[in-house]
Parts: structure tokens; sequence; C-alpha cells
């Protein structure tokens, strides 16, 4: 395999993310406690963890958990259920498995990097971006027109990473509907379903047997440190593949993960309610903020997820603006180099904000006091 490069989100966080007092520009919504999940447990779920067992599970996945997963489905089985060491492992092996290299892939950008890159790896890949200038929306119109004859798969991610965007559904549908129309395998990254300012959209594996829905703990749910993904595909004979490539990587998941992922979701409305109240707690502090400084930023809130773009208007750059805000002083953002594209131009003026994280008042205050002293 073709050695991929490195991944810039997670080297700089490798750097920042541990280190910077004021972590800013984090993805996941508010984690909870150990004891705050089990308090959310049913009968069932606080026996499970009493009397778990430290041995290995089942490859496809626990089938209480893959039966709780498929309830927040209209469409899907348990039996449609393959969980995963995270929605990366997920992302990675299906890439690695569906596609071949005489394959051509869409992706739409901005996105997460492994969106594009594994797919690089491996075969040919055309770039779809969102259209700034209208609200980050999906043009259809423009995806069809790169559609090609050998195309296998297109990939797609909404609520989106970094942008907060969400395609109304009639646009949503028309994506679904093309992909099946045209043979090809729709790849939905959906892991922030749930965090909708609106109605969620359908899961696309409800809505097409050639659709395969990416989801996980750590998103909308925020409880990363479980370390549990799936993906809900109605076509059992992919599910089989990706379940034979996962005998190479992770062969099993945690049985301590699964049990408590298991309770997340069986917990599910309490979990994302609580998640997007806090959510709706921080935008009007967001607002305020952005509101004292309408000569560098250009701000609006996600319209999905707990993460956006907003844009960075000073004369130093956005790059500079990030790099001495953390250094100076330790309030950490992500710059749109770090989701440069090798498919479509980024906008070079962007940056990735966190609105889904308890207080951040006084993050906001500090970078305030230092954009006030560069005046």
């Amino acid at each position: 395999m073709p050695t991929l490069p490195d991944f810039r989100l997670e080297t700089y966080f490798s750097r920042w993310e541990f280190a910077a007092r004021y972590h800013l520009t984090a993805s996941d919504a508010q984690t909870m406690t150990l004891t705050e999940l089990l308090a959310l447990a049913d009968d069932d779920g606080r026996e499970r963890w009493e009397t778990l067992s430290l041995g290995y599970t089942e490859t496809y996945g626990l089938p209480a958990l893959r039966e709780a997963i498929a309830a927040t489905h209209t469409g899907v089985a348990p039996e449609d259920v393959l969980c995963f060491a995270g929605a990366e492992e997920g992302l990675y092996l299906a890439m690695r498995t569906l596609l071949e290299p005489g394959d051509h892939v869409v992706v739409v950008t901005p996105n997460y990097q492994a969106a594009e890159t594994i797919p690089l790896s491996i075969c040919e890949v055309t770039g779809v971006a969102l259209r700034p200038e209208d609200g980050w929306a999906l043009d259809v119109d423009e995806l069809e027109r790169q559609l090609r004859p050998n195309t296998r798969l297109v990939s797609v991610n909404f609520p989106n990473n970094p942008t907060g965007a969400v395609p109304d559904r009639e646009t949503w549908t028309r994506l679904v509907r093309l992909c099946e129309d045209r043979g090809v395998l729709l790849f939905s990254d959906e892991v922030y379903r749930g965090l909708e300012a609106g109605p969620a959209l359908p899961q696309a594996a409800d809505l097409s047997p050639a659709a395969l829905s990416l989801n996980v703990m750590s998103k909308a749910y925020g409880l990363p440190g479980l370390r549990i993904g799936w993906i809900a595909c109605r076509d059992r004979e992919i599910l089989s593949r990706l379940e034979r490539a996962k005998h190479y990587t992770s062969i099993c998941n945690s049985a301590p993960a699964e049990v408590l992922a298991l309770i997340a979701v069986r917990a599910r409305q309490r979990i994302l309610d609580r998640n997007r109240a806090i959510i709706a707690d921080n935008l009007p502090r967001f607002d305020a903020f952005f509101a004292r400084f309408p000569d560098l930023f250009d701000w609006a809130p996600p319209r999905g997820g707990c993460v956006c773009f907003p844009r960075y208007l000073g004369a130093d750059g956005v790059e500079a603006m990030c790099t001495e805000l953390v250094e100076q002083c330790g309030v950490l953002l992500l710059p749109a180099s770090i989701y440069g594209s090798r498919l479509t131009p980024t906008p070079p003026d962007r940056f990735r904000i966190g609105v889904g994280r308890h207080a951040p008042d006084e993050a906001l205050a500090v970078w305030a006091s230092w954009l006030e002293s560069r005046r």
C-alpha cells in the first residue's frame, strides 16, 4: 500500500490538544464521566456492566449493541450493522475493501482528511466543494457531472466537519437516489447526526441498499473514549467483506466499551438532548463574541454538529492568528491549512471552532483580550 501522508489534524493535535489551556476547536460534544453514563443504564445494561467478562467479543459487535443501533434506524436490521474500533477504522476498511485501482471516487470537500487521502492511495478521486458563498450548500448537479462510468463510490459527511453544513431534505434525497440509480455506493459519514439545529436527515442506509451509514460514539454522543463506531448497510455481502477485513485490524472491540456504548445508545435521546442544550446555551456566547469584532470575523453558527468554519478577515491572515493565539494565550483553533485538499481549493481565510463544550466564556474572554491588545 502506498504510504499515506501525515494526518494534518492529528499531527497538529498531537502538539496542542492537551498542551493548550483552552481547547476551543473541539470536534466532540461535552463528554461525561463513567459515573454519569452508568447512571443512565437500564437494569439490563447495569447487570451487563457488573457481570462483564473480559474475554474476546464477536467481530460484528455485541448483539445487543447492534440491536440498539438498528433501533435508531427505520429500515436497518441488527444483521445490517457492523461495529468497529471507532469511525476511522470503519472508514479505512471500507475504502480499502470496496475500492480497486481502476475505480473512481467522488468526495465532497472540505472533509475529514482520511475521506480523501485513503481513496487517493488506491484510485482516481474527484472533489466536489461545498459552496461557502451559499452557506456551504451541496451542488448535486456538479456532483452528477463528476460521475464517470467507473465511479464506484461517493463520499459525503453531513452534518459536515468542519463547516457545520446540512443539506435540505430535497437535496439529500436527490443525492441518495442519484447514487442508487447510477449504481454507485454512497458512503455517508453521519457522526454528527442528532445535533442538528432542525430536523435530522434520514440516514442514508435507511433510504438505499446502496448506501453505508457511518456513525460513532465520539461526536454527537460526546464519548470518544469508548472508541466504538459502526457501519450500517443493508448489503450484507458488503458487511461480510468488511468483517473479514476487520480480522486484520482490531479483530473485535473492547468488551467494556461495547457495554458502555450499549448503555449510551439506549439512552440516546437523553444524551443528545443534553448535548443540543449545551450547544444552544453556547451559541449566544459565540454570537456576542463575534459581534464585538465585525471587522475581523464573518461568523455563522453550524446548522448541525458542534463545529463550524468562520472566516477571519484580519490582515495578518488566519494561519498567523491561530499560531500566535495558541502560542501566546493557549487558545487552540484549527486554521484552514489543516483542511487543505488535493481535490479542490480550500478557502484560506477560515478556521474551525467548536461550540459543544461546557463553559467557553473564559477562553473567549482570553481571545477577546488578545485581539484588543493587537488593535
